[in-house]
């Protein structure tokens, strides 16, 4: 076995941080590749309950290095709090189990009021964000408007930098927004309440992990949300505003040469999805209530309700073709065992025509679900540890999702904890 990357084939909240904490003790490097502290990773294990934002979810594996590469949008006020939160309760945390790339983009503080502005701008056509400042930290990226984490390091350059990127800033909130301007005190504090407290953690992660590359060490590639909130294969505009694509880890990650030879395609048993945008799927009524309640569907990083709906076959077997999953690994399954017959969304109708194909973005809004319902199985499987310990109506059910993807469903977890996991061979 060599790399791997772990990724979502659906919205996002999949279960992506459960399957890193679960294999990270097979590697000995974590890399968070993307995103930022706008959507959460909930990890169960022996040391508690854990909602992660930002750190890779390997921090719990002793002898694992975990890496926040230089595609992630770096917000050193929450990291450093998450940092502490997790210290709190007596995880070990420091600059020899976690690594930040000091080519990383920092997200400022002024990135999360624009983007609370420009929600309010919307107004009824927002796109539902998370408001942690994430589009507006990557347009700024892309217009090299953005200080990387490495300056930290050189104060004269950094504060002349900061100069130069506030002014123009500052005049988008007070001319277009009419909002409040960034001072140079403002800043000045913010770097030190937050910046110089993560500065320790900061290096050449690109090196170190050409370094370990070289020595043998297996690198695993941890994903925030999932393929249908790409920036280019995604619902646009309803995405994020990064790549969440396993082909793109290498790069995020800070190493290029360093690719994944396995990646592993996370579904949920049910489909779930955080904010605005098209839904196809989606469950209204007493059964989503249901389900929302059983699966208790609430963000980990807004504590907001979920959208839930029936599994979707047409958004799955796209979400694992664009992210060429190697294998699959379903999770929630157990929470079914609440449903005498489980709706499946089939098809998608579009046009009135029936298709099989995830359709153009602009399309969406008006697609219908096909729903065709399954036999529940209608017992508890939390216990289940072997494929032969699931009831045949589960088993059915997981080889339906394994035919739509066209992949090994290798993992099939049946409840939070750890060890609460089915490990199936070819």
């Amino acid at each position: 076995m060599g790399n791997c990357a772990v990724v979502g084939v659906n919205w996002g909240d999949e279960g992506k941080g459960r399957m890193v904490d679960l294999i990270a003790e097979d590697y000995d490097v974590v890399v968070r590749f993307q995103g930022g502290g706008n959507a959460g990773h909930t990890v169960v294990n022996e040391k508690g309950s854990f909602a992660l934002h930002l750190l890779p979810s390997g921090i719990f594996r002793k002898g694992v290095v975990n890496v926040l590469g230089n595609g992630v949008a770096l917000d050193p006020e929450n990291l450093w709090l998450e940092i502490q939160a997790l210290r709190d309760k007596g995880i070990d945390i420091t600059p020899k189990n976690l690594r930040i790339s000091d080519r990383a983009p920092l997200l400022m503080p002024w990135h999360r009021r624009l983007d609370e502005l420009e929600e309010e701008r919307l107004a009824d056509k927002k796109y539902g964000s998370t408001k942690q400042g994430i589009a507006a930290f990557y347009s700024d990226k892309y217009q090299k408007k953005t200080v990387l984490a490495g300056e930290l390091f050189y104060p004269d350059e950094l504060r002349c930098h900061l100069k130069d990127i506030s002014e123009w800033k500052n005049l988008i909130l007070t001319e277009v927004y009419g909002a409040e301007a960034y001072t140079e005190e403002m800043l000045e504090k913010w770097i030190s309440d937050f910046c110089e407290p993560v500065k320790p953690f900061i290096c050449d992660t690109g090196a170190f992990l050409r370094e370990a590359a070289a020595e043998g060490k297996r690198v695993l590639f941890e994903a925030q949300l999932g393929a249908l909130r790409d920036l280019d294969y995604g619902i646009c505009p309803y995405t994020t505003s990064s790549n969440t694509l396993a082909r793109y880890a290498p790069i995020g990650a800070g190493a290029p040469t360093v690719v994944p030879d396995e990646v592993i395609g996370v579904v949920k048993a049910y489909s779930t999805c955080v904010g605005e945008g098209p839904f196809v799927s989606e469950l209204f009524g007493e059964e989503g209530e249901k389900l929302r309640a059983e699966g208790r569907e609430y963000g980990a990083k807004t504590g907001r309700p979920r959208r839930v709906g029936a599994l979707d076959l047409v958004a799955t077997r796209y979400g694992a073709e664009v992210q060429d999953a190697s294998v699959i690994a379903v999770t929630k399954l157990d929470v079914l065992s609440c449903m005498e017959t489980i709706p499946v969304c089939v098809r998608y109708r579009v046009n009135g025509a029936e298709t099989e194909s995830f359709p153009f973005p602009a399309l969406l809004a008006g697609a219908e679900p096909v729903i065709e319902r399954v036999k529940g199985w209608g017992c508890d499987i939390s216990g289940a540890r072997k494929w032969e310990d699931l009831p045949e109506a589960a088993r059915s059910y997981v080889d339906m999702i394994e035919k739509a993807a066209g992949r090994l469903v290798r993992y099939i977890s049946v409840g939070p904890e750890r060890d609460s996991i089915i490990i199936r061979e070819a």
